[in-house]
């Protein structure tokens, strides 16, 4: 274990002190972290949800309980993928307000202004969505035209910066065909294995992979199936939820992809208000307390509440079935034994995509809440919860045992506050363009409340249920519907 975080120290950045300190805490807490994966950038910062393996941690300290500064950067677009290379410099992967176009933006370190911006070709809602961060630092995505992008970045001879398209590989040879509902299919998201081949999956549940020398190779893993999450890889192989089913999938002794294992779950009457589809609102999330991969979560759909599914990520067994929240659209957070759930049941979404049909009922107000549950010896317990109206998906510090969110309350709403004990001057009620939206930092251990620092209160601080990013340096960035926080110990 202290080998693995300190190869993940060392490609984060930090230095022989952060480093003690990492590997004391996290065996006195959470961990071990997710092996590295050697195609990808810095662990913790790589990926929207920190590593391949989609855990949503961070061997990074966060910001902290003290005072912040939050400083919002306006970009006219919302900025759900936020990442940061091993150079030092973050890159936002945003859609466009006016016309829903993706564009990347090469950040200042220093101060988050902009420094360069791409634009992209429009594909589908998630299109603007998911990336992730080479080895090389370059942003790999795949675009409207259904080409599989990696763009670099790099500084003239005026000190000027620039983004420009590194390579492109054809997609669509993989996928043409996979038509449903109308329309043809298009790749929602990608993540690298640890032999190099970028693994995709489709809108129309197609999976597969681009090899090194750039060719495609998908199988459909159901008919009638739909993706509406990312995609999660391990050394056991890539993890992916339909809105019917989570599926393991490797590579056959001909190189083509094949099923490992496929594990229906209850997806429930139909879609909960807070989703954004019928279905599991998780990415598959790999943890486990001895490689960091040895188990696989994801929410169900069941009504009244919501269940933690964990599985045997190599064999597919399910471990338990717990009650965990009213609903989510949400990754939960996996470590060691641990797992850690966020509802965004009632959330309002400004637009929803194409076919993600009514819920049922068809609103409700936030009723927000997250849970802590622990994989033991003869299943599955629930630590704690508590009633935090969670705004964006939470990230854990390994090193410093706090897990770092937004929060909105309503202040035309009434009932429970947010803190795990006590209680809060705000209510969690339903929500209005005047919601009041904080930087919050919660205990991992006990699941308390430790801080909640106002950070706006209008549409443009929307965290949108979106992921921060912990960056070196106690830095995070935060996506909104708008622009993009970076916040900073006062």
């Amino acid at each position: 274990m202290l080998a693995r975080i300190r190869r993940a120290a060392v490609v984060a950045g930090l230095s022989a002190t952060a480093l003690l300190t990492i590997a004391t805490s996290t065996a006195a807490a959470f961990g071990p972290l997710p092996p590295a994966n050697p195609y990808l950038g810095p662990v913790g910062t790589a990926t929207m949800h920190g590593d391949s393996e989609a855990s949503d941690t961070t061997p990074l300290p966060g910001v902290g309980t003290g005072g912040v500064d939050a400083d919002f950067h306006e970009q006219g677009a919302a900025c759900p993928t936020i990442l940061q290379g091993a150079d030092g410099f973050p890159q936002a992967l945003c859609t466009k307000i006016t016309d829903r176009a993706p564009e990347v933006l090469l950040l200042d370190p220093g101060s988050g202004n902009t420094l360069a911006k791409l634009d992209l070709t429009k594909g589908s809602l998630l299109g603007g969505v998911y990336a992730y961060l080479d080895n090389n630092d370059r942003m790999v995505t795949v675009d409207g035209s259904g080409s599989l992008l990696r763009i670099g970045h790099q500084r003239g001879a005026d000190g000027s910066w620039s983004l420009s398209i590194a390579s492109k590989t054809d997609v669509t040879q993989a996928v043409a065909g996979h038509c449903g509902g109308g329309t043809c299919d298009e790749v929602s998201s990608v993540s690298p294995d640890y032999q190099g081949r970028v693994w995709f999956a489709t809108d129309n549940a197609a999976a597969g992979f681009v090899n090194p020398d750039g060719s495609a190779r998908s199988i459909v893993l159901a008919p009638g199936e739909l993706v509406a999450n990312s995609i999660a890889t391990a050394p056991e192989g890539m993890a992916v939820a339909t809105d019917h089913a989570l599926y393991l999938l490797n590579v056959d002794a001909s190189g083509n992809p094949q099923i490992v294992w496929r594990q229906g779950y209850d997806r429930g009457p139909a879609r909960k208000p807070g989703q954004l589809s019928w279905g599991t609102g998780a990415t598959p999330t790999f943890f486990g307390p001895g490689d960091g991969t040895e188990y696989l979560a994801i929410t169900d759909n069941a009504s009244p509440k919501e269940n933690l599914l964990v599985y045997n990520s190599a064999t597919g067994q399910q471990i338990c079935s717990v009650p965990a929240i009213d609903g989510t659209e949400n990754s939960p957070i996996g470590s060691g034994n641990s797992v850690f759930v966020a509802s965004s049941y009632g959330y309002p979404y400004p637009a929803l995509p194409a076919d993600a049909g009514p819920s049922q009922p068809a609103s409700a107000p936030i009723s927000g809440g997250m849970t802590r549950i622990d994989v033991t010896g003869s299943g599955c317990t629930v630590v704690w919860t508590n009633t935090v109206p969670s705004s964006a998906v939470p990230r854990l510090s390994v090193p410093d045992g706090k897990i770092y969110t937004f929060t909105r309350h309503s202040l035309l709403g009434s009932g429970s506050g947010a803190l795990g004990s006590g209680s809060s001057s705000l209510g969690s009620g339903s929500a209005g363009v005047t919601d009041n939206y904080s930087f919050a930092v919660i205990d991992a251990n006990t699941g308390h409340l430790d801080t909640e620092q106002f950070v706006g209160a209008t549409t443009v601080n929307d965290t949108l249920q979106m992921v921060g990013t912990i960056a070196p340096g106690r830095i995070q960035y935060q996506g909104t519907t708008t622009g993009l926080y970076r916040i900073t110990p006062k």
